[in-house]
């Protein structure tokens, strides 16, 4: 009997900010429409699609062991107002406990374990509300503890830590009355400790990192700053003493935790404000801990990505301590907007981002050079639904279109050490203005799609896809070219401003133009460049700034003649005939 088994799953992050878990073990978790999809960016493939939820998945977060080991659980919430805490048996994750109580959709998660096998989780939704939940490891229920209510106010972000030096949970949430509220759980209530203020707009991230006795807080703001908060506990001494007015240091905000009626007392102070962004912050990430010597180190290395197409990673300087931009990366070109989060490997050698349009964008560090970090290789797919598809007529790869507008090519990746093969997306020929419907292909290197609108269009494979297909495909682009229009094709394609239709660039349109050429404008429009396109050189499937830049196909004609919006579309077998019918 034949079996079948999945060798690529193309997908692509939900667009809502906290989405993204890296694991210690190395495994991505993300909310990909309603499923969790569990990626490995070694073997650069999904390994498996976590199904439950009956909403779209808003929030994901692997739940971190204080050994540093691999993780045995995950928690996920869903536009359908649940958490599902997923549990690994016999190597797969199953759908372990659920938790129900918000009244509108799950925005953020955060769970630590308090015992061996206990689990406390924070979840906020949309509700105004965010609620504490408590499961035993074995048990099939979770208890939900708490509930806070914010009265019409939103708390975009959550996290939990243990306070130094004990096992009492504190609870950080991130306001849209721009301050970041503490709470502490002490003898069984969940009380107010602090509302931290400084940023001017709405917070849209937080995140612990515990340094030996102390705790440090990030957060991170739509008023494009970054704050740092030190958390430490004082000592009975310390907490009453005079204040030296002499020396001048930042404002402690000090509370109380009473716990089995011993008191113990805690000051925050204010670490330092990084700036450095132009536009919204959406997440911050600090770097992993892990083990050296059998002992916790956890990096001083904090990551932020924000709406300005950027990532950086901050660090404090050596000797005076400032902290100071490290790295900077980012996105160039194209019409999207930013970063929504980020996320960073377990050694710290490779950063994740995922955007706007849910792409994800992975770089890693340079071995060779220090502080240079390069675009990697990472999955991709559709951001909404996925409505036609076709293969080529030599079955070497697949054109998709959905209603993200868009039309993604994919084939198999071979590489030169021989092994095993992987899907990935290597061109976007189309990137419309209206939700895509259908496609059929007409030729080798020619399709045929339909949108709502009411023509068709005609794409055919510029000259610079079809050599970068060759090399990743493994195949010879002589062989691929030999057809008698081959000496006519443009190299590639870009998109006019104000258009719909890609435009074919020929080589002579690519040549460098002289000054004097530069100064004399034909026409108005010549002042305004449009963004042209770059042709590639490509021995791997290439990063997304690219594939939304220079992978277009140029579009070689058009099809009138129906009223109403394309609805479906075929070719038959020797391909020569196209019917489409519409609405």
């Amino acid at each position: 009997m034949a079996t079948i088994h999945t060798c690529h799953v193309a997908c692509c992050a939900n667009r809502t900010p906290n989405v993204v878990s890296w694991s210690r073990e190395g495994t991505v978790a993300f909310g990909t429409c309603n499923s969790v999809a569990l990626y490995d960016p070694q073997e650069r493939r999904v390994v498996a699609v976590l199904n439950g939820h009956t909403g779209r998945v808003n929030t994901v977060q692997w739940v971190h062991r204080e050994d540093c080991g691999p993780e045995s659980h995950l928690v996920s919430g869903g536009s359908e107002s649940r958490l599902i805490i997923w549990e690994i048996q016999n190597g797969k994750f199953i759908q372990s406990v659920e938790c129900k109580g918000h009244t509108g959709p799950v925005c953020a998660v955060d769970a630590i374990y308090v015992d061996d096998s206990e689990i406390l989780v924070a979840s906020s939704a949309s509700d105004s509300t965010v609620r504490l939940w408590l499961t035993d490891g074995g048990a099939k229920h979770a208890e939900c503890l708490h509930s806070l209510s914010f009265n019409g106010g939103f708390m975009m972000d959550v996290s939990l830590a243990l306070l130094p030096g004990s096992r009492v949970p504190i609870l950080a949430c991130a306001g849209d009355d721009s301050r970041v509220h503490l709470y502490v759980q002490s003898n069984g209530h969940l009380q107010k400790a602090l509302s931290l203020q400084g940023h001017e707009d709405w917070v849209r991230g937080v995140e612990w990192a515990s340094m030996g006795g102390e705790l440090l807080l990030a957060s991170c703001s739509q008023d494009c700053l970054i704050r740092v908060w030190r958390l430490c506990a004082k000592c009975g001494t310390d907490a009453h003493t005079e204040e030296d007015h002499s020396i001048i240091k930042m404002k402690e905000n000090v509370f109380e935790v009473k716990e089995r009626d011993v008191s113990s007392v805690f000051a925050v102070s204010l670490e330092t404000v990084l700036a450095g962004h132009e536009n919204w912050v959406y997440g911050v990430h600090w770097q992993p801990p892990f083990y050296k010597g059998g002992e916790l180190q956890q990096p001083l290395s904090l990551l932020s990505a924000s709406m300005d197409k950027t990532m950086i990673l901050w660090a404090p300087e050596e000797g005076s301590g400032v902290w100071v931009e490290q790295v900077r990366v980012g996105e160039v070109g194209g019409n999207t907007l930013g970063f929504y989060g980020c996320q960073m490997s377990p050694d710290g050698s490779m950063i994740v981002a995922h955007a706007f349009h849910g792409a994800l964008h992975l770089w890693y560090k340079n071995q060779d050079k220090e502080n240079e970090w390069k675009p990697g290789v990472v999955i991709s797919g559709h951001f909404n639904g996925v409505h036609d598809l076709s293969w080529d007529p030599e079955g070497e790869f697949i054109l998709s279109v959905g209603s993200d507008q868009t039309t993604r090519l994919f084939t198999p990746w071979r590489k030169k050490d021989n092994k095993r093969a992987t899907w990935h997306e290597i061109s976007r020929p189309q990137i419309h203005g209206y939700d895509m419907q259908c496609l059929a292909m007409v030729g080798r290197f020619q399709f045929v799609s339909g949108a709502d609108e009411k023509v068709l269009r005609v794409f055919q494979a510029p000259r610079n896809f079809v050599k970068n297909f060759a090399n990743i495909s493994g195949t010879s682009s002589d062989q691929l070219l030999t057809g008698s229009d081959s000496a006519n094709l443009p190299e590639g394609a870009s998109m006019p401003a104000l258009g719909l239709s890609n435009k074919a660039v020929f080589q002579g349109d690519l040549a460098p133009k002289t000054s004097e050429e530069e100064q004399q404008f034909n026409s108005v429009s010549d002042q305004y460049q449009e963004s042209y396109f770059h042709p590639l050189n490509l021995t791997e499937p290439p990063p997304e700034d690219h594939l939304l830049q220079n992978t277009l196909w140029p579009e070689v004609q058009k099809l009138y003649g129906h009223g109403f919006e394309m609805f479906c579309l075929a070719s038959d077998s020797a391909q020569t005939v196209v019917a489409s019918a519409c609405k």
